[in-house]
């Protein structure tokens, strides 16, 4: 009679809680890209009702990228001492009750302070579920499973299109804020049952434990600013958010406004070109992650495998310059897509440099350090479209600096970190230790 265990997969023999986790990754990406994305559904609807200019608008998305970069810098910090289980919880809590307060917002100031709360709570998104990634994935997993919790940016972005304009137009938009902010203090609930460290979860096999810390132990002592600022590492990663976030930024709160203006689309119309570019995207978060960890499964080197996925993912940026003069909609769709696809491929392995570079206990820090400026990019963004579009009245200037910037992020990634060789930072009782010699 055969062996029953040879039959059995490599997944079910090893156990599958770390995906578990990774799904409450996914939904508090999905949940936090709702909150974020629903002031960019709105805007052809607010500007009319509340009399807003490009440029207040674009100050009310400068507030919550401040507020967003200021809680990056303070968060990734705040989440390596306490831990993501505390730290994350609170985090949703202070996003959701800020989205919810949006439905009291009258002029550019109060939505400004709304958006600004909104930015401090959800900086806290990404640094944790990265920590968690690095906490229970091995590195030949992590691309892979920050690409599929990455995703729940796009699922987001579909969603929002697809609830917000019913909502609004049954009960208003005040109503689209409370019920979309609200769905956080819900997923707060399972955060709260489920979650603990991988030594600390009840019922997770043996073997799934050890294939979760099957890479070489690494030292958890706290790492000092001091120690992770001077790296090369930590400025390849930081850098390339700086000049990349910002276009994601932009997606999410001019692309409607862009096919409003461009197409002719609004608030019943343009749920489904908005649905098919965050459908691409999606695709291509999940499939940036997929591309580099298969090769690094086939032996390529983790270095060689990252930056051929980051380089296919730039390349499929390029297009997106022709994004303003397309005249058929769809034409427009599809090119915007495969950018976005693009990006949040290249934004899934560059997450994954941080991990692959820094040890667990920096992991935050570095992750938020680097977010923080990806914020600050964000905001040159804002007041840069704000300003064109004020001006100008025409998006083509803003798509064709988008379509080259990948590029030029990935040769100074390169530069700074040719072999995406570990980081050795000082910890915290080595400088003591050195500060008393």
């Amino acid at each position: 009679m055969p062996h029953s265990v040879g039959s059995e997969t490599l997944a079910s023999r090893i156990g599958s809680r770390r995906w578990v986790i990774c799904a409450l990754l996914f939904f508090a990406t999905t949940i936090n890209y709702v909150d974020r994305q629903i002031i960019g559904i709105l805007k052809p609807t607010l500007e009319v009702e509340l009399g807003w200019s490009e440029t207040d608008y674009a100050t009310i998305v400068l507030w919550f990228q401040v507020a967003y970069a200021a809680g990056l810098l303070v968060t990734g910090r705040l989440l390596d001492r306490i831990g993501v289980r505390r730290g994350y919880a609170f985090a949703i809590v202070v996003w959701s009750v800020a989205a919810m307060a949006h439905a009291l917002g009258r002029g550019v100031a109060s939505f400004a302070v709304a958006r600004f709360a909104l930015g401090l709570g959800e900086a806290a998104n990404f640094p944790a579920a990265i920590k968690t990634v690095s906490d229970w994935f091995p590195k030949k997993e992590r691309a892979f499973a920050t690409g599929i919790f990455n995703s729940g940016s796009n699922v987001g972005a579909v969603l929002t299109p697809l609830m917000v304009p019913p909502i609004v137009l049954a009960l208003g938009w005040q109503a689209a804020f409370f019920i979309t902010g609200a769905l956080g203090l819900i997923w707060l609930a399972f955060w709260l049952a489920i979650y603990r460290s991988p030594e600390q979860t009840p019922g997770l096999s043996p073997a799934e434990l050890a294939h979760i810390r099957s890479d070489p132990p690494e030292d958890d002592r706290p790492v000092p600013w001091k120690a992770i600022l001077p790296h090369r590492q930590t400025w390849a990663f930081a850098i390339a958010k700086f000049m990349t976030d910002p276009i994601w930024w932009f997606f999410l709160f001019w692309l409607p406004d862009f096919f409003a203006k461009n197409h002719g689309l609004d608030l019943k119309t343009f749920g489904p070109p908005l649905v098919a570019v965050y459908l691409l995207a999606d695709v291509g978060s999940i499939g940036g992650g997929w591309l580099s960890s298969n090769l690094i499964r086939r032996g390529w080197s983790v270095n060689a495998g990252r930056k051929t996925a980051m380089l296919v993912c730039a390349l499929c940026v390029t297009p997106v310059s022709l994004a303003a003069g397309a005249d058929n909609l769809w034409l427009a769709v599809a090119i915007v897509g495969l950018a976005a696809a693009a990006h949040q491929g290249w934004s899934a392995n560059l997450f994954t440099l941080a991990s692959d570079m820094m040890p667990r206990s920096a992991v935050g820090s570095v992750v938020g350090f680097g977010g923080m400026a990806g914020a600050i990019g964000g905001m040159l963004m804002s007041t840069y479209a704000g300003y064109v579009l004020e001006t100008t009245g025409s998006y083509t200037p803003i798509f064709m600096l988008i379509g080259f910037i990948y590029v030029i992020a990935l040769l100074i990634v390169h530069v700074l970190a040719p072999r995406l060789e570990p980081a050795q930072l000082a910890r915290t009782g080595e400088a003591e230790g050195r500060a008393a010699s």
